[in-house]
């Protein structure tokens, strides 16, 4: 079944942003609990599934909504993990001049980006996609992904639930997307799934599943 992948780099890394403690609970507990249920299901259902991508897919079409709360958020958040680091950059390339295009460069990318996720009611996400070379920003309710878009290649995701930022900015999330976007952003990830919308090379995928045992 699918593996709790581990964090890219130390619970501090991303200080003082996202704190130490906060990324253990977010990623020991939270996560970790999505993945578990998840099994849970995919067991009780006799399921052997080739990936956590094709398990979202299935159950958005067939409906099941455990499932799509599950198998969403487990993908989700390691997409996020991934989507940050403790080097701050800014796009290049191909990625750069798209931004430019669309949003009239990197500011107003973050304008836009912590607009939507200031305006976002409740829990979710806020991400940065590519349809081939058009960039948007859009947000997607609770555990909901962009895997039913096939045109729809993820570039950055911010999470949007309450335990993501709360001990380390309370109820403040226009303040902890503007650090997270400005700090946080992993844009060479960005940059490979640009790459990967316009068809060189594959898009990020969770990690394959483990095989069972003999």
């Amino acid at each position: 079944m699918f593996k709790l992948p581990d964090l890219p780099y130390a619970y501090d890394a991303l200080s003082p942003v996202i704190g130490e403690t906060t990324m253990h609970i977010h990623h020991d507990k939270h996560h970790a609990r999505y993945v578990d249920v998840l099994n849970t299901l995919l067991a009780d259902a006799g399921a052997a599934p080739q990936s956590l991508e094709a398990v979202v897919r299935e159950a958005v079409a067939k409906g099941e909504r455990k499932v799509i709360n599950n198998a969403g958020q487990a993908w989700n958040h390691a997409f996020f993990w991934d989507a940050m680091t403790g080097q701050a950059g800014a796009p290049e390339g191909d990625l750069a001049k798209a931004v430019d295009a669309a949003f009239g460069g990197q500011d107003g990318l973050k304008d836009a980006f912590v607009k939507e996720g200031v305006g976002h009611f409740g829990s979710g996400w806020v991400w940065l996609v590519a349809h081939g070379e058009a960039l948007s920003v859009v947000s997607t309710h609770d555990g909901e992904t962009l895997l039913p878009d096939a045109g729809a290649t993820p570039l950055l995701v911010c999470d949007l639930w309450e335990h993501a930022y709360y001990l380390d900015h309370q109820n403040n999330r226009e303040g902890f997307l503007k650090a997270w976007f400005g700090q946080l952003a992993n844009w060479r990830l960005a940059e490979a799934q640009f790459a990967a919308a316009k068809g060189a090379g594959a898009a990020w995928a969770y990690p394959a599943p483990a095989p069972k045992a003999a």
